[in-house]
């Protein structure tokens, strides 16, 4: 699936992508979002292949394996430093942010910036992925692998398409090098 531009204030873009760009190298990987009972939380279902139908609609488009776990291993390390935010942990989750993420947005921006655009929000209530897109180059940015996932999420104040941009850095981990919200 491709992913719209995003529409975010050119403020909140700025301070993002800033921290986004100008850190080095994270020194965590997220681990994957536990469920209640403190398991590890299961993949988001997908849907099962139908039987053949006479006058069937035309398929949708077939992803090669190799891109399929690149976006699997994004959606998974996005969830998790979604979650960090949803734990209000800002400092976690901009240490575990991509290096370029890092060297876009100091510390201090981040810790100052976050809160302000979350707490427009309220505290989450639901949140599904909605979209990927893998791609090898961005405006701006190195080449590389980059997945940009989009999450149909619903806040207490309100509902919101959260997007999320993944880089896989050279120590081959995911890491998150943008955020926005629309």
């Amino acid at each position: 699936m491709r992913l719209l531009p995003t529409k975010t204030p050119p403020a909140v873009l700025a301070t993002l992508l800033c921290a986004l760009l100008a850190a080095p190298a994270a020194q965590a990987q997220l681990k994957a979002p536990k469920d209640k009972g403190g398991k590890p939380a299961a993949p988001a279902a997908k849907p099962a292949a139908s039987a053949p139908a006479q006058a069937q609609e035309p398929a949708e488009e077939t992803v090669p394996p190799e891109i399929a776990e690149k976006v699997d291993a994004a959606l998974l390390a996005a969830q998790g430093w979604l979650l960090l935010l949803d734990r209000r942990d800002w400092g976690t989750a901009w240490e575990t942010a991509a290096s370029m993420f890092r060297s876009a947005v100091p510390l201090g921006n981040w810790m100052d910036g976050v809160p302000k655009v979350r707490s427009d929000l309220g505290a989450l209530v639901e949140r599904e992925p909605a979209a990927a897109d893998y791609k090898t180059e961005l405006p701006g940015r190195p080449p590389g692998d980059y997945v940009t996932l989009a999450f149909a999420s619903r806040f207490e104040k309100r509902e919101v398409e959260e997007l999320v941009t993944t880089v896989r850095e050279p120590d081959g981990k995911w890491r998150v090098t943008g955020y926005s919200t629309r």
